[in-house]
């Protein structure tokens, strides 16, 4: 945590920001390691506070031993004025992204007199690099998912509901020690394959679908992100030819990631390649995101993005083709960007699996 805050201070410096007002969750949870459900941080080029109710106090000190706790007793805007009188600053950052309308104009009328200022994707900045506790964690995710991947291809079967399979990826995946699953998962059979974003319906599986699964499990505060597609009995021609595109795009896209190239560069490696056979009106979402504590983080593999990527990112790589009435296929790794090109964290197979 130690150096998370240096590194927040030396862009603070940067940004000749004087105090830093942290509300997304997600950002405090990265800086401090206190997972509570409730509280604000203060940081200044000095000092550290975590300001939270009567309910954690225990918590604080067990979670965030280097930050000054202070307890508010229902506004902690008042807490932060104070603090800013006491360390003689004028002007405090706030993430404008995070702080609801109500909240923004709370803070404003509890720091009357001091200065307020809109700040933004400081902290998301700094959990672009992974450190080596980061790419641990997501590593334990990602064999957590892949286990789970490996035990349901055991039970899936014609008869068989899209529900089904979800309880039972949801089970497998805390069975081995995730919390939970780190989204809603995406389970789609037969023509609803074809909806990128299919969330588990009580469809029954029959044979001649592709089945679409898309999940992943939320392990110590970090997500994993896979899809894989299956075939329930023989593919068609249609079905045969499509899997196959993916899964060629796929390894394009992947084999391109290094330091040093964009976003953008990666995301044209598959969808240039399904665009020339014949599908790239059926391919129309990006390429990969960041993952990290959350789902989706910077930076993306998209068209629009030109920034380079880094060693320590962590990337989706997942195109896919989706034909109404037909069916579609995604097929997703989780990969990490390293000094010397890139490793590929997810371990399931991709050709493609036909279940009797």
């Amino acid at each position: 945590m130690e150096r998370r805050l240096l590194r927040l201070r030396r862009l603070m410096e940067e940004r000749d920001i004087e105090a830093l007002l942290i509300s997304h969750p997600i950002n405090r949870r990265y800086l401090t390691g206190f997972t509570g459900s409730s509280g604000w941080v203060v940081v200044t080029r000095r000092e550290q506070i975590l300001i939270t109710d009567f309910r954690y106090r225990g918590q604080v000190k067990d979670q965030a031993p280097n930050f000054e706790f202070v307890e508010h007793a229902g506004n902690p805007f008042i807490d932060i004025k104070k603090i800013m009188i006491r360390c003689g600053i004028d002007s405090i950052a706030f993430e404008e992204n995070h702080l609801t309308f109500s909240q923004y104009r709370k803070l404003t009328e509890s720091l009357e007199g001091l200065k307020t200022v809109p700040s933004s994707d400081l902290v998301e900045r700094l959990r672009l690099i992974k450190d080596e506790e980061e790419v641990q964690r997501i590593r334990d995710a990602v064999a957590i998912s892949d286990g789970a991947f490996e035990k349901i291809l055991e039970e899936i079967r014609p008869g068989m509901t899209e529900r089904d399979i979800s309880l039972r990826l949801e089970f497998l995946m805390r069975e081995a020690g995730a919390e939970s699953s780190s989204f809603d998962m995406i389970i789609a059979s037969g023509p609803r394959s074809a909806l990128p974003h299919g969330v588990a319906s009580d469809r029954v599986l029959a044979t001649g679908d592709l089945v679409t699964m898309d999940f992943g499990a939320y392990y110590q505060g970090y997500c994993s992100d896979m899809t894989r597609t299956v075939m329930i009995g023989s593919p068609s021609d249609q079905q045969r030819e499509i899997y196959g595109i993916v899964l060629e795009a796929q390894k394009r896209a992947i084999q391109a990631i290094k330091a040093g190239i964009s976003g953008r560069e990666v995301d044209a490696k598959a969808r240039d390649y399904i665009r020339d056979r014949g599908y790239g009106e059926a391919f129309g979402h990006s390429t990969g995101h960041g993952l990290g504590m959350e789902l989706h983080e910077g930076p993306t593999l998209s068209y629009k993005n030109e920034r380079e990527l880094e060693p320590g990112m962590i990337v989706t790589v997942e195109p896919g083709i989706y034909l109404p009435d037909v069916g579609g296929v995604r097929i997703e790794d989780n990969v990490l960007v390293t000094d010397e090109g890139h490793e590929v964290l997810t371990r399931s197979p991709k050709e493609l699996i036909q279940i009797d």
